[in-house]
């Protein structure tokens, strides 16, 4: 049986989460029908977009994603230190970019002067859109119902664009949390869709790494709108994904190599550098970059990891910890 959302976010635990939505049916209702010939092609870009905007308005990153023809994957990082830095102000204008907000809202803004009982309500509003702009659930409601809203007016109907609530899982260490990132990036070459990773359209991969190219003679070597990579976990360690973009990048395409050529149980004796750090036996990864959404459920990490996660929850079991055991720990 589904577990409720809130017994499967704990930000104690960890900040980042894999979320994915499937259109009803799985159809193709984001990309292009083999069938009637028509292209959604198009959707796959408004879903990319507004993300990625989203992400600009929430307490929110975006570590990876992959926009598929029927489906997406996200793994977001919430960050609840900076919507606990944000004034007011800042919390109001946030939230009236997705959102018109209270008529209260605009009269703060605009600098009326308000009475103490409005100025009672519009503290506790604040505080529950200060919550609301850390909540996933939030996030995803707004991205899901925007092209949910913006595929039936162009379809001209009404009804269900997705299968239900996104699905989440939550990413408990850094071996749960890179082998989630390759799965993600690889998405489009386990379907067919791309040959390289800097062929996989509407992905986090090709994003990085054309921004990379670009990067050498622009300077930034990494997209503002995603999370970076920082490198490896050190004293004074700055907000980002704790590997190295190099060593990140390398590892996708060497496991990408490896998927397409068929040979998930024949890995190359190199074995990269992130694999080591990260404590992750080499003939496992493959397995881990192509199963991860299917061997794995609700919370992902070392056997360590998920047995406290279970006991911060509440949980009378501990969830997939077999499968955590054999392959992360």
């Amino acid at each position: 049986m589904p577990k409720p959302r809130k017994t499967l976010v704990s930000l104690e635990a960890t900040p980042y989460y894999h979320c994915t939505s499937r259109c009803v049916r799985r159809a193709f209702l984001c990309g292009e029908d083999t069938l009637s010939g028509q292209s959604y092609e198009h959707r796959r870009q408004w879903i990319q977009e507004r993300m990625l905007q989203l992400a600009s308005v929430f307490a929110v990153d975006v570590c990876a994603y992959a926009v598929m023809s029927n489906h997406y994957h996200v793994v977001l990082h919430v960050d609840q230190d900076q919507a606990a830095a944000w004034d007011n102000a800042e919390v109001v204008r946030r939230w009236r970019a997705p959102f018109t907000g209270h008529p209260l809202a605009r009269r703060f803004l605009d600098g009326d002067s308000l009475s103490k009982a409005e100025s009672q309500l519009l503290k506790e509003l604040i505080a529950e859109w200060r919550a609301r702009l850390v909540d996933i659930s939030w996030y995803m409601r707004c991205l899901n119902e925007s092209i949910a809203r913006q595929a039936n007016a162009e379809d001209g109907c009404t009804g269900r664009f997705w299968e239900g609530r996104f699905k989440s899982q939550a990413l408990l260490d850094e071996k749960a949390l890179a082998a989630c990132l390759a799965y993600i990036d690889l998405n489009p070459i386990r379907a067919a869709m791309a040959e390289t990773p800097e062929a996989s359209d509407y992905t986090s991969v090709q994003r990085r790494i054309r921004h990379a190219l670009s990067g050498r003679t622009e300077g930034s070597a990494q997209p503002p709108e995603l999370m970076p990579f920082v490198g490896n976990p050190r004293e004074d360690m700055p907000k980002g994904l704790p590997f190295r973009l190099p060593d990140y990048l390398e590892l996708v395409d060497w496991t990408g190599r490896a998927l397409r050529e068929g040979k998930r149980g024949a890995i190359p004796s190199d074995a990269l550098p992130i694999l080591e750090r990260l404590n992750i036996e080499p003939r496992y990864w493959p397995f881990l970059a192509t199963q991860f959404e299917s061997r794995f459920k609700g919370l992902v990490g070392t056997a360590y990891k998920l047995k406290a996660a279970c006991a911060t929850l509440g949980y009378q079991r501990t969830p997939g910890l077999a499968s955590c055991r054999e392959l992360l720990t």
